[in-house]
């Protein structure tokens, strides 16, 4: 599954071989809907939003190296996809029409794509060395009907060229190795597996192979990016307390399973040392990045709402200090992600989307 949740958090809580490479280009946009807009009033900060794509779930998506291009998974039951394949496409310029195309094989399930310092490869997860059919999913009624996240023990992480031949497998534990992101300088993977029997973080060096794990408590570690600055480390950990929500958490895993519902942002140097927790909100506070300072930080998160939806992104301070709300659709807005030179954002959101319950990727320049 991938690191940033959406798929299941979307319909619990706002709604539910290669192929040729010829370009998809999106549809034209869906017929207005009542409350539908690209941008709310109070989005001060956005400017010049443009939506990239038109039905289905896209999500993560996330600039190259260069802020040139784009890498997301992308689930469209209509258009024969079943269940999360990777897809890059060019920045559009103001008014151009937004054309992917797909990089992984088709099969199995993928996720948590990311360019290479290069900008001639890209990793991401995917579980078709497993099988070549959507892995199932959880009975979440065997649960008591609880938010419950796969961690599929197929998945291991990839690197592929733009033309989705896998040049090299990164990952080869027998359980979960996904969530990967890379350094700014592009030699060192940060990514989470199951492979010590928790769910950690773990920092690759792609060149020699070579890894450090770098949590070391109980509970949920994942979705982790650098700093621009080379210098920290940010994610969303899940932290069991109590002796009840611990054996929960343990007797689950042992199911490789793991139920995320309330995550807070921690912080740490590049090294895993001085780890810190930043959000103390509840519920669900989660896709976390450091924003071009290297200092502030956005994430997402429903703390706001105690039905457990929508979900918006804010921005912090490293210390907890000066929370403020950055978005405001009634659904779904998550994923964050500046370009490199700290000028355009690029998320994922439910907005302007006719009434249906797609996701869709939404690029705008940032105002400060």
């Amino acid at each position: 599954m991938r690191r940033s949740l959406a798929l299941v958090l979307l319909s619990a809580g706002t709604l539910a071989a290669i192929t040729a490479f010829k370009p998809n280009t999106q549809p034209a946009p869906l017929a207005p809907h009542a409350g539908d807009t690209l941008q709310y009033p109070e989005e001060t900060h956005f400017k010049n939003i443009q939506q990239l794509t038109f039905g289905g779930d896209n999500a993560e998506a996330y600039f190259s190296y260069d802020g040139k291009y784009l890498i997301f998974q992308r689930t469209s039951a209509k258009d024969g996809i079943p269940c999360d394949q990777m897809y890059i496409g060019k920045v559009p310029a103001a008014g151009e029409k937004f054309e992917y195309k797909q990089v992984s094989t088709g099969k199995g399930r993928t996720t948590c794509g990311f360019f290479t310092k290069d900008g001639k490869h890209v990793i991401y997860a995917s579980t078709h060395l497993g099988g070549d059919e959507c892995p199932p999913v959880p009975d979440r009624s065997k649960y008591g009907n609880k938010y419950i996240w796969p961690l599929y023990a197929s998945f291991d992480i990839f690197m592929a060229d733009l033309n989705g031949k896998i040049v090299k497998q990164l990952t080869k534990s027998s359980g979960y190795d996904a969530e990967a992101t890379l350094s700014p300088d592009g030699t060192k993977m940060i990514y989470t597996s199951v492979k010590d029997g928790d769910i950690e973080l773990y920092i690759m060096d792609l060149k020699s192979g070579k890894e450090k794990r770098i949590t070391n408590t109980l509970g949920y570690d994942g979705g982790a990016w650098f700093s621009p600055d080379g210098k920290k480390i940010i994610w969303r950990a899940s932290r069991p307390q109590t002796e009840a929500a611990i054996k929960e958490y343990k007797d689950l895993l042992a199911e490789n399973l793991v139920a995320p519902t309330n995550m807070e942002v921690w912080v740490a140097n590049a090294d895993g040392s001085n780890a810190h927790q930043v959000t103390s909100y509840g519920q669900a506070n989660w896709a976390p990045a450091f924003m071009p300072d290297s200092k502030r930080i956005i994430f997402a998160s429903n703390h706001e709402y105690k039905r457990g939806f929508p979900f918006n992104l804010y921005t912090i301070n490293e210390d907890g200090s000066n929370l403020q709300k950055i978005s405001r659709d009634k659904g779904f807005d998550a994923f964050p992600m500046f370009s490199p030179n700290g000028k355009k954002i690029v998320f994922c959101s439910n907005r302007n989307n006719g009434g249906t319950r797609d996701t869709n990727i939404f690029l705008a320049d940032w105002v400060e």
